[in-house]
């Protein structure tokens, strides 16, 4: 008579990769010869980095994609420039974004950089864990 023993077995816990997408820079992975992608987390931070990098009216079928922050960066370093910033990320976000909930943006201004460091705290929809994003702008002549 056989019994089941429970100690033979050891419960796994797939990863299921919930997001994908692949690095912008088209890299190909050297073992795979294949495209490089992105997944879960990391997909979603690079498509809000992508969000927050794209100037409006830069997409030919969505004009309203973006956040056009490029406007803010020519301007003083102040509090009130922060603060348009961060108001701009996360109405692009909220819009454009539905896999995101978001805890806050925080817009630092770097005088000496002349430029913003942005961090963006979020959950990935169905996720208990927050996300810390951060990511520096800077005007580009």
């Amino acid at each position: 008579m056989s019994t089941f023993r429970e100690e033979k077995f050891t419960p796994v816990q797939a990863q299921r990769d919930l997001f994908g997408d692949m690095f912008t820079s088209f890299s190909v992975h050297p073992e795979l010869h294949d495209l490089v992608i992105r997944r879960n987390e990391d997909s979603v931070k690079q498509a809000i980095v992508n969000l927050i990098l794209t100037n409006k009216y830069e997409r030919p079928f969505n004009p309203n994609f973006g956040c056009n922050l490029r406007k803010y960066l020519f301007e003083p370093m102040s509090s009130f420039t922060a603060s348009s910033i961060e108001n701009e990320i996360k109405m692009s976000i909220e819009n454009y974004e539905p896999r995101v909930r978001i805890i806050d943006v925080v817009a630092t201004p770097f005088e000496k950089q002349n430029a913003y460091a942005v961090t963006v705290e979020f959950y990935i929809v169905n996720s208990s864990v927050p996300v810390t994003l951060t990511t520096l702008l800077y005007r580009v002549r």
